[in-house]
């Protein structure tokens, strides 16, 4: 019912910027809260940021004053602006969303930050 494409990944060097896309599709009025994770590699995949149909967001510790998550609902996307990034940032990230207590994903883009 929803699809997820995100966009945006890419090579930056430490202090650099990189801002991830999410375009939903399907039937994304039925969204209750989306958020983006990530996963480096030999890791866990674990939870960056998210957001609510409210507007209220959230943040894991290690990224708040630095990265921050929005929605333009005209457009059915999502965005992760990443400023200041740092290479344990490296990572594939993905976009979530639940619907109707579903859980969809992404396909995953690349974030790999060099020193």
């Amino acid at each position: 019912q929803v699809q997820l494409v995100e966009s945006g990944g890419g090579l930056v060097q430490a202090g650099g910027s990189l801002r991830l896309s999410c375009a939903g599709s399907g039937s994304i009025f039925s969204i209750n809260a989306m958020g983006w994770y990530r996963q480096a590699p030999g890791k866990q995949r674990e939870w960056v940021a998210s957001i609510f149909s409210s507007g209220s967001t959230n943040y894991k510790d290690s990224v708040k004053g630095r990265f921050t998550i929005s929605r333009d609902n005209a457009k059915n996307t999502m965005y992760l602006q990443m400023n200041s990034l740092k290479p344990e940032d490296t990572a594939v990230y993905y976009c979530a969303a639940i619907a109707a207590g579903i859980d969809y994903w992404g396909q995953g883009t690349q974030v790999t930050v060099s020193s």
